[in-house]
């Protein structure tokens, strides 16, 4: 039987604290961000391939990462967090004062309320699920390591489990949470979310 095993980590916390990044805002991790993806991982090391975001608070510590273990590392574009428009730079403060009704739209209807000038969410799936499974189906019976955003990850949680796109904001990706999903015959299993692996 085949077995595939996808683990993904998010970033830890950026430079600049909380705010909506999207692919258009490229801060490094904090000295906090670094620590919270070492302890996360702590000296796991069973993967045979790491794949990570171009955006530096993913490829630094992937890496890191992978110059600590002797593991490759590749860089997949496709794994850019998902575009903002408008909330790019903004906090989840002045979001929620400043654009309430807005803020409130997009989450009950994230797919048909974007921020203005925000990448499709359909779109930004799509182009995640295609990578994705570029990768699943280039390392079978491998153990890789995604190093990515909360909203790629909450992507691919949503495509494993089958579930509407209006709940893709109703999923708490922690940073340097640490995701599996193992895949079969039968298909993709959510095993874990917002784990660590020491």
């Amino acid at each position: 039987m085949t077995e595939t095993v996808i683990d993904l980590i998010r970033h830890g916390e950026p430079v600049g604290g909380r705010r909506y990044r999207g692919h258009n805002i490229d801060d490094p991790l904090t000295e906090k961000g670094w620590s919270q993806m070492w302890d996360a991982v702590g000296e796991y090391n069973a993967w045979q391939q790491i794949i990570t975001s171009p955006l530096q608070r993913c490829l630094a510590f992937a890496h890191a990462l992978g110059e600590r273990h002797g593991i490759d590392v590749a860089v997949e574009p496709r794994f850019k967090e998902v575009g903002l428009g408008s909330w790019e730079g903004l906090s989840h403060v002045e979001i929620k004062m400043g654009k309430a009704d807005e803020f409130q739209a997009f989450l009950r209807d994230p797919l048909n309320h974007r921020p203005q000038g925000a990448e499709k969410l359909d779109e930004f799936a799509n182009r995640v699920d295609l990578a994705y499974d570029e990768i699943v189906e280039r390392y079978r019976n491998k153990h890789c390591l995604i190093v990515a955003h909360a909203g790629v990850i909450r992507a691919l949680i949503v495509k494993t489990i089958h579930a509407a796109p209006t709940g893709f904001y109703r999923i708490k990706i922690n940073n340097g949470g640490i995701t599996r999903i193992r895949h079969t015959e039968m298909g993709g299993m959510l095993e874990f979310l917002n784990g660590k692996l020491c």
